[in-house]
């Protein structure tokens, strides 16, 4: 009888938390029994604690288990392992139709394809969650969204799961999401505490915003530099969505955001103005009534950018759909105190819920015109690009078989339509031989892409960016390439094409032979180092009698000799063989040191390539974005493990144990001084520094390096601005990310592999060092005329002619090599990679 009465309060307990919540998220709505309730899973209110992935996931696959209107797919794997999925929801006839539709609704972004009958076909909708993973509120509003459109008996919620195929992302960005949802969770007080300086609401290094690399996923939807986005971006090319709702959270003190954004200065200037003045304005009124039904207070037309390809809120704009950015004003935690009173985690996430709803409220009434917009966006983009002069694109760089693949993987998983070029082409005084070069014709439906990748925009609206104001794909690569007025192709490319690689057959050498030039050299470089392999650099160039005949090898080149190795001549040939296949290098060999041009193979201009030993200081102050490109770069890219140390932990370092450091952009004046000092021995014996923009000032307010900062006359500005113009006068003084051009020299150790003296670099510093009073030591300084493409006031500009972009401080035994511009910048400045590579392989030659 206890046991009986036990369960019953145990129900109606469960039945009074079950109605209050809802009474909150959704008054006035019943529900269907048979879905279970995200409470009765989870064993608490959503809002009460930050939802672990796991547990989502596992009521995700507890919706698809229990309803047909319901499937999960798993799309992928973060670096953490755990699973990308996508839960699909619409009527169950859908669902047994669903790859039918599919079809169906690919159809619309060919244009040579009939026109569908668009009254019949159901809107797809995807809704995209957690992208940051310390914006938490999406995550938790993804649960509620699953639950309503599956479980409602609301009249909208019949006509979306009857009109539409509803695709949820319940997070992007798992691994970041875990990272905020512990510590939130293992903060939180009883009662919470609303006090903003509380830990619960300041995360340690790094934060829950980046992925398992440190890498800020909502800037990756164009570079692909992450696998989250490498996944979400095929994903998405086998659905095309009409909308998408990307959803965010701000500081505390704001409100909500919705779309649109401010008028032409936050707006991408290849979309049509169709999709910023007509349908945004369609949706807005969405949005506005649905928070307007609940009292909370948004505001539209400011701040938030909409101009770079690269957010999940524009990515689908330039793919004929409607990408829509949401950011709710965050409680950091599970309450926090605001300008407006406590604000609640529950309360962000109705907020969230309420514009989900809308998002498909929309997509539903406006499917007919959004199929109708989908299909008049890649037609247009096929008519804008016949009426260009230009029609064609080539590229290619000849001695870098690398660089071009990942370029050309890159175009193709964005589904760009690449051809072989079939004859020799010389213009803007670049060379693109047949074989080695492709096209890219203008004249297809991503044409809009095309103009992303290859354009240098220079001119704008406004002059104040909240991100990057330049985002040419071909200059961040570094791959020479020119634009043409006819468009001459031969085969179209669909997958990478195969390599060919040389390797010599065992026989008795002097020496082995790699060119430099190829991205993946270090990889290769590297990989003989950690197999025992003594490696020698050249640094001046010569020609020598190969098994392949007369072959060039210019400065930077790796010389292995065979005569003074520990391995015998067999197992030598085997560990360059199996490092020649793991970075994809040709390898040529030499039965005599005489060689046919320039310096022997004895020439003390040959010598042996120290094997680096990183050490990278990370932790608070730090940039967790700078960090984590170096140690993705060295992962993916070298592998290569580099030792990355909190800044706290730098008294118990023996830096002799190491001979590269690298310093981000970041404070380290928490170093004492007895730590400052063993720097400065370490530095003056010989050891390598590697500083990055901001670092490079640390060093310079301790005296460590002494370079001289530009001072030029600044033109003189008004002696009045309205405060209310404050922030739009002085944004237009910054460099948000822009590209210019500079001179390297091919000559210097930093320059090593490369066979242009014209390098594009990315700037988003107003830091400006003169170039070194060595003249030998200012291996990339900018031309006269550099900029290639972003904005960058008159003033800025004059700086950056006259300053430096790399240069190297000599310091007794030792040397600073500054990197003033970021050469990883997101994972997509392959370009100048190699500057970085030179700087940790080549450290001690400058």
């Amino acid at each position: 009888m206890k046991k009986t009465l036990l369960l019953l309060f145990l129900l109606v307990l469960s039945f009074v938390q079950v109605k209050a919540q809802n009474t909150y998220y959704f008054p006035g709505e019943t529900f269907s029994e048979e879905i279970p309730t995200p409470e009765s899973f989870l064993g608490y209110e959503i809002g009460e604690w930050h939802t672990r992935y796991d547990r989502l996931v596992a009521y995700f696959e507890k919706l698809a288990e229990v309803s047909d209107m319901a499937e999960l797919h798993t799309i992928g794997y973060t670096n953490q392992r755990r699973p990308l999925v996508v839960l699909v929801i619409s009527k169950g006839q859908n669902i047994q139709n669903i790859e039918s539709i599919r079809s169906n609704h690919l159809k619309l972004v060919d244009p040579q394809a009939p026109m569908p009958d668009v009254s019949s076909m159901p809107a797809v909708i995807n809704l995209a969650y957690s992208v940051h993973g310390n914006e938490p509120s999406g995550g938790e509003a993804s649960i509620l969204t699953a639950y309503w459109l599956l479980a409602s008996k609301s009249e909208l919620a019949k006509e979306i799961r009857e009109n539409a195929v509803v695709l949820i992302d319940p997070a992007i960005n798992p691994d970041g999401r875990d990272r905020h949802s512990n510590w939130a969770n293992m903060h939180k007080g009883t009662p919470p505490v609303a006090d903003p300086l509380d830990r619960e609401h300041n995360e340690i290094w790094p934060s829950g915003r980046v992925n398992h690399y440190w890498f800020d996923l909502n800037r990756d939807w164009l570079p692909l530099a992450q696998v989250e986005l490498q996944t979400k971006i095929a994903w998405y090319h086998t659905w095309y969505p009409n909308v998408v709702g990307d959803f965010h959270e701000m500081g505390t003190n704001s409100t909500y955001f919705f779309e649109p954004t401010k008028p032409f200065g936050s707006e991408n200037p290849v979309i049509p103005r169709k999709n910023y003045e007509d349908i945004n304005s369609k949706f807005a009124a969405y949005f506005a009534k649905a928070l307007d039904d609940i009292g909370s207070l948004y505001w539209t037309k400011e701040v938030f950018d909409n101009s770079y390809p690269g957010y999940g809120s524009t990515y689908p704009d330039i793919q004929g759909g409607l990408g829509l950015v949401f950011e709710q004003g965050s409680s950091r935690g599970h309450i926090q105190n605001s300008q407006r009173g406590p604000i609640t985690f529950a309360f962000t996430i109705r907020n969230q819920l309420r514009t989900s709803i809308a998002t498909m409220e929309g997509g539903v009434k406006e499917r007919e015109y959004m199929h109708r917009y989908l299909r008049e966006y890649f037609q247009t983009a096929i008519s804008e690009a016949n009426s260009s002069r230009t029609k064609a694109y080539v590229f290619g760089d000849e001695f870098d078989q690398s660089r071009n693949r990942l370029f050309l993987k890159l175009l193709l998983d964005h589904k760009i339509k690449v051809f072989e070029n079939d004859r020799e082409i010389n213009a803007e005084g670049k060379s693109f031989k047949k074989g080695k070069s492709w096209v890219v014709p203008t004249s297809q439906p991503q044409y809009r892409m095309v103009r992303s990748m290859f354009e240098k925009v220079t001119e704008f609206a406004d002059s104040v960016f909240y991100d990057a104001s330049s985002w040419t794909m071909a200059l961040a690569y570094g791959i020479p390439y020119s634009s043409q007025t006819v468009a001459s192709t031969g085969k179209e490319l669909t997958t990478l094409p195969s390599l060919e690689l040389h390797f010599p057959q065992a026989g008795k050498y002097v020496a082995y032979l790699v060119d430099w030039s190829d991205y993946f050299a270090p990889k290769f470089l590297h990989h003989l180092q950690a197999s025992g392999v003594h490696v020698e650099t050249t640094a001046l160039p010569f020609t020598s009698n190969t098994d392949q005949g007369s072959k060039d090898f210019p400065a930077g080149s790796l010389v292995i000799p065979t005569g003074f190795q520990k391995l015998s001549a067999t197992e030598l040939h085997e560990a360059i063989a199996l490092a020649a296949k793991a970075s994809q290098q040709h390898v040529y060999a030499t039965t005599t040191g005489f060689n046919l041009k320039g310096i022997d193979l004895g020439s003390n201009n040959i010598s042996a390539v120290r094997e680096p030993k990183v050490l990278m200081l990370v932790g608070q102050g730090t940039s967790q974005y700078e960090a984590g490109e170096i140690w993705h770069l060295m992962d993916t890219k070298v592998g290569m493990s580099i030792s990355k140390i909190d800044l706290g932990l730098f008294g118990r370092v023996n830096l002799y144990d190491y001979n590269t450091l690298i310093l981000t952009s970041g404070s380290y004046n928490s170093l004492g001084a007895a730590q400052i000092n063993h720097l400065k021995d370490w530095l003056n014996r010989g050891g390598t520094i590697i500083s990055l923009r901001m670092a490079s000032q640390w060093l310079q307010s301790q005296e460590i390096a002494k370079e001289e900062y530009l001072t030029t006359e600044s033109a003189k500005g008004p002696d009045f601005v309205p405060f209310a113009s404050r922030r739009d006068f002085e944004g237009a003084q910054a460099i948000g990310g822009s590209i210019y051009l500079g001179h390297l020299d091919i000559t210097h150790p930093l320059g090593f592999g490369y066979r242009n003296v014209e390098i594009p670099v990315y700037r988003n510093t107003t830091i400006f060092f003169k170039p070194s009073k060595n003249k030998y030591q200012t291996p990339v300084r900018y031309t006269q005329n550099p900029l290639l493409g972003g904005y960058v006031s008159s003033n800025n500009l004059e700086k950056v002619k006259q300053s430096a972009s790399v240069l190297v401080s000599q310091v007794g035994q030792g040397r600073v090599i500054h990197f003033v511009d970021n050469p990883n910048f997101r994972g997509t400045w392959f370009g100048t990679n190699k500057l970085f590579f030179n700087a940790i392989f080549y450290g001690d030659k400058m």
